[in-house]
Order: structure tokens, then sequence, then C-alpha cells
């Protein structure tokens, strides 16, 4: 058996492959390739000045140096954007548990499956709390993850409620988070209602709810900000 390197054992496809590939979809190289699928404004005129190559150890102290340079600040935007605090056991036995994030199976050897093993413990744990059939569980942003339970409240319908097509949307919630849910229900037909839950009347054209939790009950007379 001839010997290969190990850039060839790891890097993509050798010349024949990829010679195989342009051939299949009718280019002459992988420079006729970028010219035909990236736009040329956004194209560099000249290669990266990425200096000389470094060993691993040498880079990870440049990345520290770097590192150093960094400036933490108090972050006055609001709106969500809090600084939180982590408890200690939560730090140590996850976040910093090598478990976590080294969990190893033949067809996801990366950091996801331990990630997925960590978010099936916390769904069932809510479902457990709530007594509830399911649990969402997402690492997005706020917005999105409403969203998501929007989309699952719709998806759990029955056919003969499909007509029931509207979403109720607490006006308390965050602008940005609205703003998601909007742009979310258009493109599926939701119709978004945004009120005030204390004084809304249900009825049965509305397949669900998003309340924001604890409620927000100050809004600034100047800026009109919660």
């Amino acid at each position: 058996m001839p010997s290969v390197t190990y850039q060839e054992r790891h890097i993509g496809p050798n010349k024949q492959e990829t010679d195989a590939m342009l051939k299949a979809i009718g280019v002459s190289s992988l420079d006729e390739l970028i010219q035909r699928t990236v736009p040329g404004p956004i194209r560099l005129k000249k290669a990266l000045d990425v200096g000389p190559a470094l060993s691993e150890i040498d880079f990870l102290e440049h990345m520290r140096e770097i590192g150093r340079g960094n400036l933490q600040f108090r972050s006055y935007i609001g709106l969500g954007y809090y600084g939180t605090v982590v408890p200690q056991p939560i730090l140590r036995n996850i976040m910093e548990n090598p478990g976590w994030y080294t969990a190893y199976t033949p067809y996801q050897a990366e950091i996801s499956q331990g990630r997925l093993e960590a978010l099936l413990n916390f769904q069932t744990m809510v479902s457990d709390l709530t007594a509830l059939p399911i649990a969402n569980a997402s690492l997005l942003d706020e917005g999105t993850a409403a969203a998501e339970a929007m989309l699952m409240f719709d998806h759990a319908r029955p056919a003969s409620q499909r007509d029931r097509n509207r979403f109720f949307v607490d006006s308390g919630l965050f602008p940005q988070s609205i703003d998601v849910l909007r742009g979310r229900a258009l493109p599926v037909g939701i119709e978004i209602v945004v009120g005030d839950p204390m004084t809304w009347e249900p009825d049965t054209n509305f397949f669900g709810t998003i309340l924001q939790y604890p409620p927000r009950t100050a809004r600034c007379a100047t800026c009109g900000i919660w």
C-alpha cells in the first residue's frame, strides 16, 4: 500500500478527485469555480497576509497575547442583553467538564454530541417539572427560541384546526423578539396579534400564545421602553 502524508489523509480530496468533481459541474479549475460563484466585489484582489507558519504552542501563545488586549465593559443595552452569573456547580460540572464536549459516537465525533446529551437532560427535567409530554430546548437567542416554540404549536395542530391561524403575543415581550415572531410567521400564514394579556379575550381562532415572564410592568415615560 503506497504511503500517504497526513495532509493527504485528512485534507479534502486529492487532485484526481478534484478534477473529477470540476468536470462534473462543468468548470476547468477551482479558480473558475470561485469566479463563477463568489461575487467579484467581495473577492480580495491579493493574497491574505497571514504571516509565517506557527507551531501549535506558538500559536496558542500568540492568541493569548492578542486576548490580553481585550477590554471588558459593562453593557447598558438592556432589552434582554444582561450580564449573568453562572453558579459555580454548573460552571465546574457542566461548562468546564470535558465529558460534555468530548462525548464521542462514530457518526458525530464532535462537541455537538455532548451538547445534544445536555439538551436531552434539560428537556427531560423540564418535562418532569411541568408534567408536559414535550419540552423545547434552544441555544439560540430569545427571539428565535420564541419563534421555534410558535412553530412547534403550529405543527402540533391537527388538520381539522388548520384554519385557526392566529397567535397571541404578549406586548411585554422584547421588541426584537416580537419582530422575529412576525418574520417567521409571515411565510407560513400565521397571523400575529400583539396585545395586553390581562385584557385579551381568547377565542377558537387562536392556536397558541406566548407570554413575557416575569412580566414587565414599568415603562419609561420619556423613551417609551419597558
